[in-house]
């Protein structure tokens, strides 16, 4: 006998927050599939915290740095990543979340998550070409970045513990990867 998986459409996934199914669950939708998110640690959520405060004085009005808040993606999913740097649309937002095409890059911080980000969800944001992608490995700690996204998985991957890295979006930009890891 086979066992076969019910796979949800983002449609379903937004009737069911609008009908408050999913109220008081952390959630979060990868292609199709309504995956529970492990809770937050003390250093993944001072981590977060830190890092978008950073952020938004480093990039300005250039971006919206967005905190563990849905981005909608073509392949069915809907994923909450820690970090989301957008073009900041302002009202925009009010009637849909950031799509592809609005993403400069994402940060995801992991300790029990760390398989998950690494593979499953580096490819769902490979496939739809989200340009940039990092990881802050906490068990280590490491950023490990990803560029170039092309045939479902990314090109390029980099692990960094020191120095500064400049985003695609603004290379004109030197973000420190002490402050990344370290807060």
């Amino acid at each position: 006998m086979s066992v076969s998986i019910a796979k949800w459409t983002l449609n379903e996934y937004h009737q069911m927050i609008e009908a408050g199914i999913l109220d008081d669950r952390r959630v979060e939708l990868l292609r199709g599939e309504i995956v529970e998110m492990p809770p937050e640690g003390e250093p993944h959520a001072y981590g977060t915290t830190e890092t978008r405060d950073y952020l938004i004085v480093v990039l300005g009005t250039r971006a919206k740095v967005r905190e563990a808040k849905p981005i909608t993606l073509p392949n069915n999913s809907e994923p909450e990543p820690d970090i989301a740097i957008v073009e900041p649309l302002g009202r925009e937002y009010l009637s849909h979340h950031p799509y592809p095409e609005n993403i400069f890059w994402l940060i995801e911080y992991s300790n029990s998550s760390l398989s998950k980000d690494l593979e499953i969800k580096r490819k769902i944001y490979a496939e739809v070409g989200i340009p940039e992608y990092w990881v802050v490995n906490l068990r280590k700690p490491e950023l490990i970045v990803f560029r170039e996204p092309q045939n479902g998985d990314y090109q390029s991957e980099v692990t960094l513990t020191r120095g500064t890295i400049a985003p695609l979006a603004f290379p004109e930009i030197e973000i420190s990867i002490d402050r990344i890891l370290n807060g």
